[in-house]
């Protein structure tokens, strides 16, 4: 049977351990892993893996559902095309700042997008106060209409009692 390719998601409340288990896991049954995003978000972590394995779905659960019940995780396993190297690479960061309101990620992902952005990355954070929060984000991405469209759409928003920031990214490797 060839090997396909799966991707888990999980979440679960962060302690230590998770990661190894969970990798662990995945390596007894035969697994291979590909890209892979983790982080700690607000006293949780999530997992995003891809995951090469020769057998069926329920066969991937079946393999990782001690761990998931040790644990205390969330899991979610879909097929997937692997898609492997290939890569776009952000030409484009942005740093946003804000009073954490209702809607200020779509607003300002939405603008972003109109103006040419393609989103590759996007993390944010609450900093601030529990009074006076501020949101804040930072997107990579690949500006395909330019830097001069994006820099207009900041603008705008600079005007709005949003701080934005914008610089290019060096693509040049080597």
């Amino acid at each position: 049977m060839a090997k396909k390719w799966y991707m888990l998601t999980m979440v679960g409340r962060d302690r230590p351990g998770i990661v190894s288990h969970v990798t662990a896991a995945l390596y007894d049954g035969g697994c291979n892993l590909g890209e892979a995003t983790m982080a700690r978000l607000g006293g949780n972590f999530t997992i995003m893996l891809m995951v090469q394995f020769d057998g069926k779905r329920q066969a991937l659960i079946n393999q990782i559902e001690p761990v998931v019940q040790s644990m205390g995780l969330h899991v979610n396993i879909d097929s997937i095309n692997a898609e492997l190297h290939h890569h776009l690479i952000p030409d484009v960061r942005i740093t946003v700042y804000g009073a954490d309101r209702l809607g200020i990620v779509a607003q300002v992902t939405t603008a972003l997008t109109e103006a040419g952005l393609n989103i590759l990355g996007l993390e944010s954070d609450v900093a601030g106060t529990v009074e006076q929060p501020i949101y804040v984000m930072t997107i990579e991405g690949v500006a395909s209409e330019g830097i001069a469209s994006l820099q207009a759409v900041l603008d705008i928003m600079s005007g709005k009692g949003i701080e934005t920031s914008l610089s290019a990214i060096e693509t040049m490797i080597g």
